[in-house]
This record gives C-alpha cells, sequence and structure tokens, in this order.
C-alpha cells in the first residue's frame, strides 16, 4: 500500500494525516501541484490518494493550470476504484472531477463549526466516526468560502444551515469533506496569523481544548479510510 497525497499549497496539510500514516508505518508520498517541478504520477504506484485543501477556487480553474492536472488524476483514481479522500479544496475538486458544479458561497467559515450528520451519514462508518457522543453532530475546522453541487450519483453524509453540502461519498470508496480534520493547534496558529483581524489565541485555545479528542476521531476515521482497498 502506498498513499499519494496532493498539497496545493505549502502550508495546507498534511497534518494529522501525515501523522497517522507515520504510526502506522504506511508508505506514501507528498506532490506539491502548485510547483514548477511537480511530475504527474503514476496511478498504479499508489493504492490511495488524499487532495489536501488551498487557496484556489476551481470555478477560476483557468487561473491555476495545475488543477487541470489535479482534475486528471483524480478522475484516474475515481475510474481505477481506488479510495480518495478530498479535504476543503480537494472537496471541491473531488466534485468537480465527477461532473458537479464547484462555486462560491454566501458567507466565509472560520473556524470551529458543529455540522449535522445526515441520516446517511449516521449509517456510514467513516462519517459516524468523526461524530459527537449524541452521533448526530461533528464538530469540525472550517476554512473556506466556496462549496460545491452534490453530484446525482453522490450521497450527503453532512450538512449545516449555510452549506447544504458538507460532506459528501462518491462510490464506496470516495470521500469529500469541506472541513479540516488534518489541523493541528500549529497549522491553525499558522493561518490565522495571516488573516487580518482574527483572534489568534482565542482559535488556538479552543484547538488545545479539544485537539486530543479531535485527533482521535480524526485517526478513527483514517483507520477506516486507508483500510479500504476496494476496487
Amino acid at each position: 500500500m502506498s498513499v499519494l497525497i496532493i498539497k496545493n499549497i505549502e502550508n495546507e496539510g498534511p497534518g494529522t494525516i501525515e501523522e497517522y500514516l507515520k504510526d502506522k508505518a504506511m508508505a506514501y508520498s507528498i506532490l506539491n501541484m502548485n510547483s514548477c517541478h511537480a511530475e504527474i504520477p503514476d496511478v498504479k504506484d499508489y493504492s490511495h490518494l488524499v487532495l489536501m485543501g488551498g487557496p484556489q477556487a476551481i470555478y477560476n480553474i483557468e487561473n491555476h493550470p495545475f488543477l487541470h492536472f489535479e482534475a486528471a488524476i483524480t478522475r484516474a483514481f475515481i475510474k481505477s476504484n481506488k479510495p480518495v479522500l478530498g479535504i476543503c479544496l480537494g472537496a471541491q475538486m473531488i466534485a468537480y472531477a465527477i461532473g458537479a458544479d464547484v462555486y462560491q458561497g454566501k458567507t466565509q467559515e472560520l473556524g470551529w463549526y458543529k455540522v449535522s450528520l445526515t441520516d446517511e451519514g449516521i449509517r456510514d462508518p467513516l462519517m459516524s466516526a468523526l461524530a459527537l457522543e449524541n452521533r448526530k453532530e461533528a464538530e469540525v475546522f472550517q476554512w473556506h468560502g466556496d462549496t460545491f453541487a452534490l453530484h446525482e450519483k453522490a450521497v450527503r453524509i453532512a450538512s449545516s444551515p449555510d452549506y447544504e453540502n458538507q460532506a459528501f461519498r462518491y462510490k464506496n470508496n470516495v470521500y469529500a469533506l469541506q472541513f479540516h480534520i488534518e489541523v493541528t493547534p500549529e497549522m491553525i496558529r499558522e493561518w490565522f496569523e495571516k488573516e487580518e483581524g482574527s483572534d489568534v489565541e482565542t482559535m488556538v485555545n479552543k484547538a488545545l481544548e479539544i485537539f486530543p479528542a479531535y485527533r482521535k476521531r480524526a485517526f478513527h476515521f483514517y483507520d477506516k479510510f486507508f483500510n479500504n482497498n476496494e476496487t
């Protein structure tokens, strides 16, 4: 097994995803697509694909030519029936790759929010791994202002009042999460220090408070995702 992790900007991930892979001694490679030296990988060399976040807008894809290559890689993994996980921009990339619209949302979400699990999300073994004790909600870290439509063959597994499509599953092994399950307190500090007018310490203190439980739930999700080798 070998995991391909695609980054769209240097400071977005892989966070606890990389911690998990190291802890389990799983092979992985990180490809920074936003680099003139990026080489397009051979899908056959990898068992799983992880798509990280980034500030790029997919509806402005012509301004970011490397996203065309990323979309082609994503489609190749999905067509090969290999597990794919998309985080934030990565979730939007999955939506785009399977033919759904990606567009600007009505509001920005920056910080800690609760999302509601749909009935399908409650039944889904991966999404339910992120749930709080009530099994109906998950507390997640958000950093986005864009969103996507739900493909007719996708299943919505999490939602919120401002963003109906917070997460979806496509087929049995493709997961798109608008939120960030991979963040660490250090990542949150770095992101908010660059956000003018933000209350950095409040966000970091919240992260430090809930991080042990947050990381544990994320690891439960990774357990199920990285042990999914359906073909």
